[in-house]
């Protein structure tokens, strides 16, 4: 039996021999893996693969027999341990997994991880040179493991995504230091309502399923909701505004608004200074003007310098909003039909999870007209200014007495 088939008790076994027989068991395991059985011993064993293949030769060339007496080396011999040699290396391997590492609670704002080999020459370039095996030997040691993919990947990646992921985070604890408030936004995917199956399943009697419409006709329905939502990670709670018209960029900022005056206000009632952090399109596109001109008109109103940090083209799903909001409603209201407006509110304000999280939601009745356009002149009027780092997607817009008009 293959030792392999346990790597707990290979790496126990591993312990307890001198490093000739640490070699000569990985290496007889890499030999009946066969094609890639050398790579696969390293990733389980932490051996270095010129170790594995000296044991593999040393196997085959019947030399794999200890001298009469004692150790290999004399006490002491061989390489220092990484830690010896460079006690600051684990400190900024730490540093650098806390800014790139998906789903770590502790932080505003986590990306996809990034590569060995990328880690590799940010250590170097910080003076630590260290190979990719290195890095993925400490990283396991740390108690990181290989993810499985998922489907997260929209697009190419402009050059600018990782400076401006490090450039929200940097904001968003800022703002978070001082008691000010930082949201995520976005659009949920819209809802045909009315007597529509909806997928997943939920306990009912046996034998009585509700009945819902073969065909998903729109005239068969009662409508179609738009849902804007608002998530506030300092405070574990959203809102949802649940809009009978058009997504666009008035309802989209209305929402905002509407989280500020039931929520926000009374959370940060001192706070001067609000930042978004939103996707680059959509009703809140990086490029809208009229996204930028309601925001003009809240910000009047508030009183609140408003920031936006639009994430970078292709990695909407890193959104907070996404995964710790949507993603629960979803959950929650998974083989209900959404038979009505009334329905979906109810849904939506019962969506709980275990950490705490509240979500208010309400319905908008206003039909919110498509197609307005904003003059240059009008954009002039403006009270924005751009970033010095990544301009087209970081701006901030302070309280101004100028009236934006419509087209």
């Amino acid at each position: 039996m293959r030792i392999l088939q346990d790597h707990s008790t290979l790496v126990k076994l591993l312990d307890t021999l001198d490093e000739a027989q640490k070699r000569w068991l990985v290496g007889r395991e890499a030999m009946l893996l066969g094609h890639g059985g050398v790579k696969r011993m390293c990733e389980v064993s932490g051996l270095s693969k010129p170790t594995v293949i000296k044991g593999v030769k040393e196997l085959r060339s019947q030399r794999a027999l200890r001298p009469e007496g004692g150790r290999i080396r004399q006490a002491g011999g061989g390489r220092k341990t990484l830690e010896e040699r460079d006690p600051q290396i684990t400190q900024r391997l730490g540093r650098i997994m806390e800014e790139t590492t998906a789903g770590d609670p502790m932080s505003l704002l986590r990306w996809t991880s990034k590569s060995t080999y990328q880690i590799r020459d940010e250590l170097r370039r910080l003076g630590h040179p260290v190979s990719e095996d290195t890095v993925q030997r400490r990283l396991k040691e740390l108690d990181y493991t290989l993810q499985a993919n998922v489907k997260t990947k929209e697009g190419s990646a402009p050059p600018e995504r990782d400076q401006q992921f490090r450039y929200i985070n940097r904001l968003a604890q800022e703002y978070v230091a001082r008691g000010e408030p930082v949201i995520s936004v976005d659009a949920k995917k819209r809802e045909r309502i009315g007597a529509f199956k909806n997928t997943g399943r939920n306990w009912r009697p046996k034998g009585r399923p509700l009945e819902m419409n073969v065909y998903d006709f729109p005239h068969l329905g009662v409508g179609t909701a738009t849902l804007y939502g608002t998530f506030d990670e300092q405070a574990n709670q959203g809102m949802v505004n649940v809009g009978m018209s058009h997504d666009t960029a008035e309802y989209a900022v209305e929402s905002i608004r509407q989280w500020w005056r039931r929520v926000g206000r009374r959370e940060y009632g001192r706070a001067r200074r609000l930042l978004i952090c939103a996707d680059g399109g959509g009703s809140n596109g990086s490029r809208s003007r009229a996204w930028k001109c309601f925001l003009q008109q809240l910000s009047n109103e508030s009183g609140l310098e408003i920031t936006v940090c639009h994430y970078p083209p292709g990695t909407s799903k890193w959104n907070k909003i996404e995964h710790r909001m949507f993603s629960f409603i979803s959950l929650n209201w998974k083989g209900e039909p959404l038979v009505s407006f009334e329905t979906v509110i109810q849904l939506i304000s019962a969506t709980t999870t275990r950490t705490g999280l509240r979500i208010k939601a309400r319905l908008d009745k206003r039909v919110y007209a498509t197609g307005i356009e904003i003059a240059k002149e009008e954009m002039e009027k403006l009270n924005l200014r751009l970033h010095e780092k990544n301009p087209q997607w970081n701006y901030s817009l302070s309280p101004s007495l100028s009236k934006i008009s419509k087209k």
